[in-house]
């Protein structure tokens, strides 16, 4: 019989199919032994033959579900029970409704609707429309739904009255994969209504990340008092370039809050806003705050969360929020005096600074700055207001984070401490993002102590090159005072919000 009986005769001795004469993993003969090349073709047809059944069932799978999906979703054909939503009917399957965890209660239970063959369903949410009823019903049919981003929040809103598990979790994926500045606050608030901790938490990070450097009108329309106050409270917010630039982005928000019909392109709204609230200081005729009126009072608990501390040590911020009249006058005072004894103490009481990492005061008192590195190339740079006994040099170069602490060699704009020794807390992030914000790839030194000498320089971070995306984007958090020795700005935040 040849091959064919060779191959007959191992598959009933249990040989492994399509095995050569000289054993699995032997060597092949180019000639010489009787049917070997008729084996290797023999082989060959076996292995196509499979593949083509395989492709045919595939082929043919694909093809029932898209004949269940069109023949009894579509076309309604041997439908048993008949759901009317909105002014439209849909012609279903009770065996197929039962996969939704609304309409298994409905069915099995004692509800009037199980013997029904009509059902009139009640929508109370408003996000839910026709089409987002279509594709919940169709998903029933069929094993993959394509969503589409600018349905996903009335896609979600059905399937979680519905209470399709797959579908919602399917939403929840492509929210998280799509989110943008003009989807940011429409996510997180569905998320907030339908329960989807996991998007709630992920546009939380990418507004952290991204609040500073994707403002628009759009966005700063969107944000609500509640999301602000988490934003601007977090030590994670990534500031550019200093505390002021959370200010000006306060005075901007705030402005579109109030004024929501006004339209024009972002870089008019600082002008805008300006002459919209020197208004307002004329119709009060000075003496009180903007924040102290009706119409300011709301955002209170928002700009209580400024760190003002690094804002008034800066002359030309501090005459900026002395002009605007936004914040009532005993928040600064109180500050001024805050600062006042900061300078005291570093000068005259020997404070060198933070001995140990205190989390939670670094979280809540530290100086937030950061800085935008469009390219590959040398950097050097202090943050303004940084001058409280030490003025801190960064350097970026060849790959390396330096902090240098400069005493003599070089000029600056603040006081300097000759202490020996001078010591700060801090904690340094690098990211880089996409277009749309999405991170790419970050980096973090966590929370350190740093001790320097006189004009002795450091490196705190060493960048690998799967980190170098340009832009390259750097935030600090520091602490130069020691914790114990803030017993009075501790009282501070409290202070201010009642």
């Amino acid at each position: 019989m040849g091959s064919l009986g060779s191959r007959v005769l191992r598959r009933k001795a249990g040989l492994p199919r399509g095995e050569a004469a000289a054993g699995r993993g032997g060597k092949r003969k180019r000639g010489g032994a009787e049917g070997t090349g008729d084996s290797d073709s023999d082989g060959e047809a076996e292995r196509e033959e499979r593949l083509l059944q395989l492709r045919g069932r595939r082929k043919k799978l694909k093809s029932t579900s898209k004949y269940i999906y069109q023949t009894l979703f579509l076309n309604g054909e041997n439908s048993d029970i008949k759901i009317c939503a909105l002014g439209e009917e849909w012609n279903l399957h009770k065996i197929y409704l039962c996969q939704s965890g609304y309409f298994s209660s409905m069915f099995s239970g004692s509800w009037k609707e199980s013997s029904m063959n009509v059902i009139e369903l009640e929508i109370p949410d408003q996000n839910i429309d026709v089409e987002a009823l279509q594709v919940a019903f169709g998903s029933l049919y069929r094993d993959d739904v394509l969503i589409n981003p600018s349905r996903v929040v009335a896609l979600l809103a059905a399937a979680c009255m519905l209470q399709l598990d797959g579908l919602i979790q399917q939403c929840g994926e492509t929210m998280k994969e799509t989110i943008t500045a003009q989807t940011v606050c429409g996510y997180y608030n569905s998320a907030g209504t339908y329960g989807l901790d996991s998007v709630k938490k992920k546009c939380l990070e990418w507004l952290l990340n991204n609040l500073m450097t994707h403002q628009s009108v759009g966005l700063f329309k969107e944000l609500s008092i509640n999301l602000m106050k988490q934003l601007v409270s977090s030590s994670n917010l990534f500031v550019l370039q200093v505390e002021m630039d959370v200010y000006t982005a306060l005075k901007k928000w705030m402005f579109l809050q109030l004024v929501p019909s006004w339209n024009g392109s972002f870089k008019q709204v600082l002008t805008e806003a300006d002459a919209w609230f020197a208004e307002r200081r004329r119709e009060f005729g000075g003496g009180v705050a903007f924040l102290e009126s009706a119409q300011g009072s709301a955002f209170v608990p928002v700009f209580a969360h400024l760190r003002l501390q690094y804002i008034i040590s800066d002359l030309a911020s501090a005459r900026i929020v002395e002009r605007d009249a936004l914040l009532p006058s005993e928040w600064l005072s109180s500050v001024y005096k805050q600062q006042w004894f900061a300078m005291l103490r570093a000068e005259q009481d020997n404070d060198i600074g933070p001995q140990e990492i205190n989390k939670e005061e670094l979280e809540g008192n530290s100086m937030r700055c950061g800085r935008k590195l469009a390219k590959d190339g040398d950097y050097c740079w202090r943050w303004t207001g940084f001058n409280f006994g030490l003025d801190l040099l960064v350097t970026y170069t060849n790959r390396y984070i330096i902090f240098k602490r400069n005493t003599l060699n070089q000029p600056c704009s603040g006081s300097v401490s000759l202490q020996p020794r001078r010591s700060i807390a801090f904690r340094l992030r690098l990211a880089s993002f996409d277009c749309s914000g999405k991170m790419i790839c970050s980096r973090t030194t966590g929370y350190q102590i740093l001790t320097l000498e006189k004009d002795q320089e450091q490196i705190v971070m060493n960048l690998d090159s799967r980190l170098l995306t340009f832009p390259l984007y750097i935030c600090c958090n520091f602490l130069y005072t020691s914790p114990e020795k803030r017993a009075d700005s501790e009282a501070q935040l409290d202070h201010l919000e009642a």
